[in-house]
């Protein structure tokens, strides 16, 4: 079983990156591994909405980390999706690079758990939790509980760890987590490893 976690940060080694090596730490001792991707700081392009992915099997643009990212995405158990809040949002870069891989990947992680955190120095963290709980929300997912809104706070890495009370939601995050795929694995090759899928209607405002 692994869990892949994505950090939007700018920073490598911020705070974003430290939340989940707590994830990573409590996925480890309950014989979960995980791996953490940077997005990196160069340009990610945004989702045009051509449709192109779904006969090619990956999106058109071909010159920035997201067909390498969904290629883990296939293969992964579970998922964490990370980022830090800017302007009451998360950062950019995880928005576009978030767009165009559940638009391109999506179906690879339908039915699988995931969590979303975010951290900030002081506000805006629910608003950019709802941003991407939305992601996992519209994608037949299962949403990771855990005991308080997954955020942190800290203006530096070193910071994160005195937030004691995101410590503690970090590491219940990953002990759900590892509880949920391993429920999941026991339900593999059984009428519970998948709902019953209900055919999805697509309309507008109009028709």
């Amino acid at each position: 079983m692994k869990v892949l976690m994505i950090n939007g940060s700018p920073h490598e080694n911020g705070c974003t990156y430290t939340a989940m090596t707590v994830i990573a730490e409590e996925l480890k001792s309950q014989g979960v591994e995980s791996e953490i991707v940077w997005l990196g700081t160069g340009a990610i392009h945004g989702c045009k909405g051509c449709g192109a992915c779904k006969t090619l099997k990956k999106c058109v643009f071909d010159d920035d980390v997201i067909n390498g990212l969904s290629e883990k995405v296939k293969t992964a158990d579970g998922y964490i999706f990370g980022a830090p809040v800017h302007y009451a949002s998360p950062a950019g870069a995880m928005v576009a690079a978030l767009d165009r891989l559940f638009y391109s990947a999506g179906s690879f992680m339908q039915f699988k758990p995931a969590a979303s955190i975010v951290s900030a120095r002081r506000a805006g963290t629910t608003a950019s939790y709802d941003v991407l709980n939305k992601y996992i929300g519209i994608n037949n997912m299962l949403q990771v509980p855990s005991t308080y809104w997954n955020m942190i706070h800290g203006s530096c890495a070193e910071e994160v760890y005195m937030d004691e009370e995101g410590v503690t939601v970090m590491r219940a995050i990953a002990s759900n987590m590892a509880w949920l795929l391993k429920l999941l694995q026991k339900a593999k090759g059984t009428e519970l490893e998948k709902p019953v899928i209900i055919p999805k209607t697509r309309t507008n405002f109009i028709r």
